[in-house]
């Protein structure tokens, strides 16, 4: 054989390598927009990428979620119809084992839940009609030296400091200490998803020791209500703080901002990775009323990932957090990883410097959605120096493989702290 025959051979290799990647490129991005264009009961776009693609239907998102459990969840019919026309599977399992048929009882979706049945659609799962009659087993079944007695817990006086879906978290008193107790409520202390979620999020909070992470004191496991108890911080949250002072001084933004890097560096440490997915200033809490001190909190939405290599990217579920601080990449439906978190403190110094939450003339909801398109907000603050600039913009940069670790955050900040303290501890550099 020729040495040409030979190079033109190799070519073709090389070419069809591309053309395979190219192929599995564009796989991965038809997978996400089926399942977006799903929860947007976009069904032209649904029917669209099936007569493109039908092997689409069967789409699974991290959570082994399908375009069908999408639909029926939010009660789409005529998207639900048109997958179920290109063979969907109305009897898929998520990761949950919850069929399409269990989202929409959960969701009481009635239409939907007449719909499917009448294509044999059954019910498994946290809503469904199949589980077996058992108690739920406690979610962490040997009991602990952190399990708490709830008699421990004294609530007389007991203020609520927030809200959810799931219960509230409550100031009261354990052996003589104020705490900050997670109470889920008892009409859902027998909900298996609620269950899995709490029993995931204790899980992740007895194995952190880190002074800038919340510090886990113990929980009810083995009683009704379930109850998370962690360290009671008087200083509130960050959003709170900034809502009443407005844009900081360059000086308390930063070292609020190491502190911030320095929990979600611990939580990122290989090979156990904890993606926060929520990373927000309602989720950074004051230490004390000195402001002195910042601790990471909140973590019911945290993924624990056994790392592979430092390139690992997940396909996780979507709109997982609070859209104004959320990267583009979940907001797509998109694979992401760690590195989401680094957007989302891009946002949160943007929001120090400025006093102001990013794109604050947007709904969240907007917010997210101009993001996810290619916008960023606009720096207007004097306490922008070409250096932190330069770290925000390339935090929330749009290919997350752009943005910084946050050990690399660290070093810069921990830079940009050192030439102010040379700079006679004045901050004439912010003003330039």
């Amino acid at each position: 054989m020729s040495s040409e025959a030979s190079d033109s051979s190799g070519g073709g290799c090389a070419f069809t390598a591309d053309k395979d990647k190219q192929k599995e490129k564009a796989r991965v991005s038809r997978t996400s927009l089926i399942l977006w264009h799903a929860h947007h009961n976009d069904v032209a776009a649904v029917r669209k990428l099936l007569e493109e693609d039908q092997s689409l239907v069967h789409a699974r998102d991290y959570d082994n979620r399908t375009p069908l459990h999408v639909a029926s969840l939010h009660g789409w019919i005529d998207v639900a119809k048109c997958l179920i026309e290109y063979g969907a599977d109305v009897n898929a399992q998520d990761r949950w084992k919850n069929t399409p048929l269990a989202d929409a009882e959960g969701a009481k979706k009635h239409k939907m839940i007449e719909l499917l049945k009448s294509y044999g659609g059954l019910s498994y799962g946290h809503n469904g009609s199949h589980f077996e009659t058992k108690p739920v087993p406690p979610p962490l079944p040997s009991k602990r030296d952190w399990e708490i007695e709830p008699s421990e817990l004294d609530f007389t006086n007991s203020l609520t400091i927030g809200k959810g879906s799931f219960g509230e978290i409550l100031k009261a008193h354990w052996r003589g200490t104020q705490v900050a107790v997670k109470r889920i409520r008892s009409s859902l202390s027998g909900d298996r998803m609620v269950i899995q979620d709490f029993r995931h999020e204790v899980d992740l909070l007895v194995k952190f020791h880190h002074p800038n992470i919340v510090q886990f004191l113990g929980a009810v496991t083995e009683k009704k209500p379930l109850m998370l108890i962690t360290e009671y911080l008087r200083g509130g949250d960050l959003h709170q703080y900034l809502k009443e002072k407005g844009a900081l001084s360059p000086t308390t933004a930063i070292n609020f901002a190491l502190d911030i890097a320095r929990g979600m560096a611990y939580l990122h440490n290989e090979p156990n990775v904890i993606v926060h997915r929520d990373l927000k200033p309602r989720n950074v809490l004051l230490v004390n009323s000195s402001a002195d001190h910042l601790k990471v909190g909140d973590f019911g939405l945290s993924k624990l990932i056994k790392v592979q290599n430092s390139h690992d990217v997940y396909k996780m579920t979507g709109e997982t957090g609070s859209y104004r601080y959320m990267a583009p990449e979940v907001f797509r439906h998109r694979r992401y990883d760690k590195k989401v978190d680094v957007f989302s403190f891009a946002m949160i110094l943007y929001e120090m410097l400025e006093g102001d939450p990013p794109l604050s003339n947007y709904e969240p909801y907007e917010a997210a959605k101009y993001v996810a398109e290619g916008h960023r907000p606009l720096f207007h603050g004097k306490g922008h120096t070409p250096e932190l600039k330069e770290l925000i913009e390339q935090c929330w940069s749009h290919d997350m493989n752009q943005r910084p670790s946050f050990l690399d955050i660290l070093k810069r900040l921990e830079k940009v702290k050192e030439k102010a303290l040379q700079a006679d501890h004045h901050w004439n550099i912010f003003n330039a």
